[in-house]
């Protein structure tokens, strides 16, 4: 008989609260395992991260936001309400507390667990991906390109090559480029401002993350899988059920309940008593129509804080960091900086028809999401908070808390990303 939550149960009832590439890839992952779920989400699938997001599979891309570079470069890019880190000002007295977790987590110490951590989540992820997908028959979707970090100064490429060393200690692969001839060979018609470049081979993208999002809640539902649009608000649990409270008052009980609802997700683990430290980066992108450039590769300006990513639709061109909450309204001028820098670095880029896009990444102070069992009721799991990294780290994600749901050993330590570790 099957492990769930200390009782035995065959086909055991699990609600998802969250349609988001986390919270289906998870139901997918436990309807596998012979659970009846429900996936409740408060909008539609893929209508938050997982609707516009780079596309990219970063398994390399393991280290935290906060580093000591990070720290010494934040004062004069908060200055600059355009710039790859901003927040508000009206906003930064409610995210001092965030900003003060987030500079503790920059010491060398924690970036070096961070990394520790990340890389364990991120190669049990690409380990899990493939699989994941062929069983789900989206495997189709997936395309491997390299990625390109580039930059104009020595200097600040010279400040990455500690972390690179550190990713070398745990098995990543990269090739270090030198001026720009060697960086023409990997990807042409860049202006020849950029001197130097990592070039990494392992990272894979997909042809649209929404419309892969939906071929998964797709597949989902053809095996009884259901999709419900209600909004919870509060958690309870007891040792039989948890239940979902929904805004008008509907209960809805389940053996297990997993939450996976990216940047809301707070909200409910504190009906639980959980206060976890969950902040909204706020993205911004456009994606151009196919034929804007010859993309080989996605790039990654990383001394500007934004990536240009080949879809299957077209180009896009995205990133940066908004620390401004769920309720700001959207700030496009951001958009509208990174496309025309996008312009200067790819002087051939035709940035004609290009449609814009705002969304909520969820971020935790230390780039490490939460995975684990709420603090009082281990029939409620917590899958939340993987910043940018959502897409990349889905397919592990959602093993791991299947795990967690049914009771067996996980496949990798789950210390770091306890909800309880702040």
């Amino acid at each position: 008989m099957t492990r769930f939550s200390g009782i035995t149960d065959q086909q055991p009832e699990i609600l998802v609260i969250g349609a988001g590439i986390i919270g289906i890839s998870a139901a997918i992952e436990m309807q596998a395992r012979g659970g009846r779920v429900t996936v409740v989400d408060r909008t539609a699938v893929a209508a938050e991260a997982s609707r516009g997001n780079a596309g990219a599979f970063a398994f390399s891309d393991a280290t935290p936001l906060a580093s000591p570079g990070i720290m010494k470069k934040a004062p004069k890019w908060l200055l600059d309400p355009l710039g790859p880190l901003s927040i508000p000002l009206p906003y930064l007295p409610r995210i001092a507390p965030w900003l003060f977790l987030f500079w503790r987590a920059s010491s060398p110490d924690r970036v070096q667990a961070g990394i520790k951590a990340l890389v364990a989540l991120m190669r049990f992820s690409k380990e899990r991906l493939i699989p994941f997908m062929e069983k789900s028959g989206t495997d189709g979707m997936l395309r491997q390109h390299g990625n390109l970090q580039l930059f104009e100064s020595r200097k600040k490429f010279d400040e990455t090559l500690p972390a690179w060393q550190a990713r070398t200690e745990h098995g990543v692969n990269f090739t270090h480029l030198y001026g720009p001839e060697e960086i023409a060979r990997h990807q042409p018609g860049l202006d020849p401002r950029f001197i130097a470049a990592t070039y990494t081979t392992n990272w894979y993208g997909i042809t649209d993350p929404k419309e892969y999002t939906e071929a998964l809640a797709r597949h989902f539902e053809s095996r009884g899988g259901v999709i419900r649009i209600a909004e919870g608000c509060v958690l309870e649990s007891d040792a039989q059920s948890a239940s979902l409270i929904l805004n008008d008052g509907t209960r809805l009980s389940a053996d297990h309940i997993v939450v996976a609802a990216g940047a809301w997700s707070h909200q409910l683990a504190k009906t639980m008593g959980d206060h976890i430290p969950l902040e909204t980066e706020r993205g911004y992108n456009t994606t151009l129509p196919p034929g804007a450039f010859d993309l080989k590769n996605q790039l990654s300006f990383e001394e500007h804080g934004f990536v240009v990513t080949p879809l299957a639709g077209g180009i896009r061109v995205g990133g940066s960091v908004e620390l401004g909450g769920l309720k700001a309204p959207p700030n496009f001028r951001r958009a509208d900086v990174l496309l025309a820098k996008a312009k200067a670095f790819m002087p051939d880029l035709k940035t004609d028809g290009g449609s814009q896009w705002m969304g909520f990444r969820p971020s935790m102070p230390d780039s490490i999401p939460v995975i684990g069992h709420a603090t009082q009721s281990n029939r409620i799991t917590y899958a939340f908070g993987h910043g940018h990294l959502g897409l990349t780290q889905s397919a592990g994600t959602a093993a791991l808390v299947a795990e967690l749901v049914f009771g067996d050993k996980c496949s990798i330590d789950m210390t770091p990303y306890s909800p309880s570790r702040f």
